[in-house]
């Protein structure tokens, strides 16, 4: 996990997963290659069934795309919100990345190296204070957050196991929370992964609005499948 708290108390990269999930969820896209931040969730499977079975729970028509990935059919939800079951702490993990196209430069947690193994454990050498981070990474000069959640859908529990891929330092800056949170559950816990609209003026005048991820632990699933109401 990040420890980037230890020094200043939001498309994954190939080859990081064994990919045991039936599809993806998505807070942007891409639009002639410009990034495009969503209101709404996006869903990507290669499943049919599974495509069918999220527009019937979350709304919207899945659309088989001209992707090469194994997740080539695209549903554009009408849901900002949604339940989900998280397994455990390990549902959220996180680490540090700076990638040169493809190829991975930089792999820390924040204070030591991940990778390569002979680095494994030394000091990454990165910023101690959170918003020198912020402009190394906005310089390409430092890494910046990877963070998956794996998930499945309350409503629809059996339908597999679905995975959503940020770099939001929103979402990082509240990941201790999060952890927290789960640990405090024993066994599965029901969440609600969600899309937030974030508005604000700043000081000189100028009105900033933006989209983040947010991950909100609610209660045990074991109570609230007793409690199916709650749902």
């Amino acid at each position: 996990m990040l420890r980037i708290f230890e020094t200043d108390p939001d498309a994954m990269p190939k080859g990081a997963f064994s990919d045991d999930t039936v599809g993806r969820f998505h807070s942007g896209r891409s639009v002639n290659n410009i990034p495009e931040a969503l209101a709404e969730w996006k869903v990507t499977t290669g499943d049919p069934e599974v495509a069918a079975a999220i527009a019937q729970l979350m709304g919207g028509q899945p659309e088989e795309t001209d992707s090469t990935s194994e997740n080539f059919i695209e549903i554009l939800t009408d849901a900002r919100r949604v339940k989900v079951v998280l397994s455990g702490v390990d549902a959220v993990s996180s680490d540090m990345k700076l990638w040169n196209g493809s190829v991975l430069i930089h792999h820390c947690d924040g204070v030591e190296f991940i990778s390569p193994d002979e680095d494994r454990g030394k000091a990454c050498g990165c910023p101690r204070l959170m918003e020198d981070r912020k402009t190394a990474w906005k310089a390409k000069r430092g890494p910046g957050p990877s963070i998956t959640v794996t998930f499945r859908l309350a409503e629809d529990y059996d339908l597999g196991i679905f995975r959503f891929q940020t770099g939001s330092w929103k979402l990082a800056e509240v990941l201790h929370e999060i952890g927290n949170a789960l640990d405090r559950i024993d066994g599965e816990a029901l969440a609600e992964l969600g899309i937030e609209l974030v508005e604000y003026t700043t000081k000189k005048g100028r009105d900033v609005s933006y989209y983040k991820p947010v991950v909100k632990v609610l209660k045990s699933w074991n109570d609230a499948i007793a409690e199916p109401k709650s749902l």
